[in-house]
């Protein structure tokens, strides 16, 4: 049931309830074993808290064959920020091996990392997605791939010298072209497997939001999209585009582009995203900010969820979910809280 809750939300078909999801709930492993009685080690760990919480979707990408491309050719390591409750997950940063600009503007991710063989990486996708469904049977496993255009500049290149080389967007153009051609074949190689619904994650944007100048992103990277949605819909799979940050400004843009649902954080206003494509297409988020979660009264975080769930019941397709992330610092009762009230609300929030 739950799976097909979130295929027919994507699908804009009439669901019982609002789809659910949630990111980052597998860091919060005493939580877990709490709730399933469950020892992490077993295989159903995750899959029984999956459904003891109503998880319709789960948000999953795979960079493929060539995806470590420290390992393949130059790539900046920015480090991770302590995530786990145990700071295992946290990183130092290392220097760029780019040394100027100019290496930058230089740069063609196909030459430096090589391009996956398609039949080959169509038949690694097919099996890590069928081995990733089965072990979570009752919810929507999805496809994807993370290190698009932006993201892949950043991952290839740091923040830094991308602002910089951004400067020069007639060069840096042609150096975004070549991540797009890798990305490509990852999107034609995902539209060779079984997978229904593909994520295309691109963290092409700030908080604050663009931090090129708009007319950059519609003539040079959103008809991009276009392009590598093209053999998705061919295939007849559904497509996702997620990114952090605040893109209300292209929200129509991308959508233009052939975007199916759009996945966002808090800081794109919900109520505006509701009213604006509720009718269209599918939303993945809410108006409910983890740091509500974390750090403010259960009040609060009610008020976010009436007015998630108000403004859900004119839209078509929605899959609810606490919009950037449940870090391991959210305090269980806070967990519990937030459940129970999105379960109180759900009968009352059947939109057909």
């Amino acid at each position: 049931m739950a799976r097909e809750i979130a295929l027919d939300s994507i699908h804009l078909r009439p669901t019982p309830r609002p789809g659910h999801t949630e990111y980052s709930l597998e860091y919060h492993t005493e939580y877990i074993r709490r709730v399933t009685g469950l020892d992490p080690t077993d295989p159903r760990f995750l899959a029984a808290f999956y459904d003891s919480w109503d998880i319709d979707f789960l948000w999953s990408t795979n960079d493929g064959l060539h995806g470590a491309w420290g390992e393949r050719g130059r790539a900046t390591d920015m480090g991770h920020a302590e995530y786990a409750s145990d700071g295992s997950d946290m990183r130092a940063s290392a220097s760029s091996p780019f040394k100027s600009v100019d290496e930058v503007l230089a740069f063609d991710a196909i030459a430096e990392y090589g391009l996956p063989d398609l039949a080959e990486q169509t038949r690694a996708y097919e099996a890590w997605w069928q081995a990733t469904q089965a072990s979570s049977p009752n919810q929507l496993v999805t496809g994807g791939y993370y290190k698009s255009i932006i993201s892949g500049a950043i991952e290839a290149f740091g923040w830094d010298l991308l602002l910089e080389a951004a400067a020069q967007p007639a060069r840096m153009e042609r150096v975004l072209d070549t991540i797009f051609r890798f990305t490509h074949r990852h999107m034609e190689a995902w539209a060779g497997t079984s997978a229904e619904v593909i994520i295309q994650h691109d963290d092409f944007v700030w908080t604050a939001g663009p931090f090129i100048k708009p007319a950059f992103y519609r003539s040079v990277i959103i008809p991009r999209y276009a392009e590598l949605w093209k053999p998705l819909h061919a295939a007849g799979k559904k497509v996702v585009f997620c990114s952090d940050g605040n893109f209300t400004m292209f929200a129509e843009d991308v959508v233009a582009a052939g975007a199916d649902a759009l996945c966002f954080e808090p800081c794109n206003p919900w109520d505006l995203m509701a009213e604006r494509f509720g009718d269209s297409i599918a939303l993945i988020g809410s108006a409910v900010d983890c740091r509500t979660m974390t750090f403010s009264t259960r009040e609060e975080v009610d008020a976010a969820i009436e007015q998630t769930l108000r403004a859900a019941r004119s839209c078509r397709g929605v899959i609810v979910a606490v919009g950037n992330h449940l870090p391991a610092n959210v305090p269980d009762e806070m967990l519990d809280h937030y459940l129970g009230a999105y379960q109180a609300q759900w009968c009352g929030a059947n939109r057909h």
